[in-house]
């Protein structure tokens, strides 16, 4: 794998890390601003629908420039959100940091994947992907857990103080490490935009909405859900983080491994599996041992989708995959706000800190039906192009047919 790789999944450690760490400290913020959880739940949701507005709109402002300087403003963008959220006095300032941050989101993960790809043959596409999410998913196992240990030691502060730092190194390691490749000639936006008429791009975004939503309906209110339900103390979410991102890790390198040899059953059985665990988890959280063992699987199952959904966006978006991919990222997003938002409704609600997971459990199901449905269209438009290409080869056979007198 070129080293360029590691530039962009060290960018993706740092946006990772900013992502999730606020569900770590998300107590801490909710009592220094005076807000409830469900309010505080709004810095998720803030941020993941930032992601899915700024996806689009960054990737658009960044066809006039090379794929490079992008990534390195974008990370520019992302060092100055988490600033913001650091200093600010006042819950509704620390929201706009949130913002301004994952506006840089998308666009890095949708640009990243587009460059990623185009370093390895076609063959290794999804397995490229794959590494430059690995810094997302080690994110989870040692920054955001570093990051709520260093929140609820020295407080929430010095993490996104902290977490800057980390996008000043990657932004060096992309100036140093990832080559200027030039834009491809003639693909303009109005190409980007028109990707968006294939049917399975769309499919493929509904179910990484539906999917990943899942996942974060439990995931956002992980830290209430431990303390106040399986008992944990307020230390030990630190390391159930950790197992939640070895999850992820071990999730998205299977993902990415199975994904370039049998897409569509990769994105059955891990969706499938995410809503039964999804599922169990309404019991399991109650008991110390299978709430950490649930968390490892809803990691594994959950970013086990995100390689093939990725690489199906670009396959079928393809020769103007840039946006598409950006979009995709988003929708990954969207599905966090519309989890945690639905999550903070049950649980306002009076239904309880597992309420949520019934929550994920409904989307996964439903992005399970979506996979069935490309792939049975998926079908559908293959069988036709052969009958098509058939009745096409009749007149030929006949006009060369022998004549028999």
């Amino acid at each position: 794998m070129p080293l360029a790789l590691l530039a962009l999944a060290i960018g993706a450690f740092g946006v990772g890390t900013t992502e999730f760490v606020i569900m770590g400290v998300l107590p801490q913020v909710a009592d220094d601003f005076g807000v409830s959880i469900p309010t505080a739940g709004l810095l998720v949701t803030g941020y993941a629908l930032g992601v899915v507005f700024g996806a689009p709109i960054m990737t658009a402002l960044g066809t006039k420039v090379s794929r490079k300087r992008m990534l390195m403003f974008l990370m520019g963008l992302f060092i100055l959100g988490n600033l913001i959220s650091a200093v600010a006095p006042v819950f509704g300032l620390m929201l706009v940091g949130r913002v301004v941050a994952s506006l840089a989101h998308g666009a890095f993960f949708g640009i990243g994947s587009v460059v990623a790809s185009e370093l390895v043959a076609p063959e290794k596409k999804a397995g490229a992907i794959a590494m430059m999410f690995s810094g997302l998913t080690v994110a989870n196992v040692i920054g955001v857990p570093l990051g709520t240990l260093v929140g609820q030691s020295a407080g929430w502060r010095v993490t996104f103080s902290l977490v800057a730092a980390l996008g000043v190194i990657g932004l060096l390691g992309i100036a140093r490490l990832v080559p200027d490749m030039p834009k491809p000639e003639g693909v303009h936006l109005r190409h980007e935009l028109a990707v968006f008429k294939n049917a399975q791009v769309l499919l493929a975004m509904a179910m990484t909405v539906l999917g990943f939503g899942g996942v974060f309906a439990a995931i956002t209110y992980i830290a209430p859900m431990m303390t106040h339900v399986a008992g944990y103390s307020e230390g030990s979410v630190t390391w159930l983080l950790i197992l939640f991102g070895l999850g992820m890790v071990g999730g998205n390198l299977i993902g990415g491994r199975y994904a370039d040899r049998a897409l569509m059953p990769m994105l059955y059985v891990s969706l499938g599996g995410l809503a039964i665990v999804l599922t169990l988890f309404t019991v399991t959280a109650h008991h110390k041992v299978l709430a950490a063992i649930t968390l490892v699987l809803i990691g594994a199952l959950g970013f086990a989708t995100v390689p093939p959904l990725q690489k199906r966006v670009l396959d079928h978006a393809h020769g103007a995959p840039t946006l598409a991919s950006a979009v995709n990222i988003g929708a990954f997003n969207l599905g966090n706000a519309l989890s945690a938002w639905l999550g903070g409704i049950v649980i306002a609600a009076g239904l309880g800190y597992t309420a949520p997971n019934w929550v994920g459990a409904l989307l996964a199901v439903s992005a399970l039906v979506l996979a069935f449905v490309s792939a049975a269209l998926e079908h559908r438009e293959t069988a036709s192009g052969a009958v098509v290409a058939g009745a096409a080869a009749v007149p030929g056979e006949r006009e060369h047919a022998p004549v028999h007198h």
